[in-house]
């Protein structure tokens, strides 16, 4: 559990680290990202891929929570939120559940 919680530690860091100056120079993400998306190619490739990430992330997350009210909003903000969300949310259940793997992945 330890690797893992280094693990979301060093994405959530490393992400704050990139994001910050990239959101300061272009804070609208959307014409560039579904851009990419509708032109074809390699970039429009792995922003679909992305995104269906995203989607995986915010099903898991609202399955995770049963389908609650508060359990589906946290699944917005992980759809939203991508990875920074994730390591944090990670991070955070993995003290919830003692440390226990199977009570992290399943809930």
């Amino acid at each position: 559990m330890l690797v893992i919680r280094l693990l979301c530690i060093v994405i959530f860091a490393s992400l704050s680290v990139y994001t910050a100056p990239v959101l300061m120079a272009e804070p609208n993400l959307f014409p560039a990202f579904f851009g990419a998306i509708s032109g074809g190619g390699w970039q429009g490739q792995f922003n679909l891929d992305f995104l269906l990430m995203l989607t995986l992330s915010g099903l898991y997350i609202g399955w995770r929570h049963r389908g609650s009210s508060g359990g589906l909003a946290l699944a917005v903000v992980a759809f939203l939120g991508g990875a920074m969300f994730l390591s944090v949310y990670l991070f955070v259940q993995s003290f919830r559940c003692n440390g226990d793997v199977r009570k992290l992945l399943v809930g």
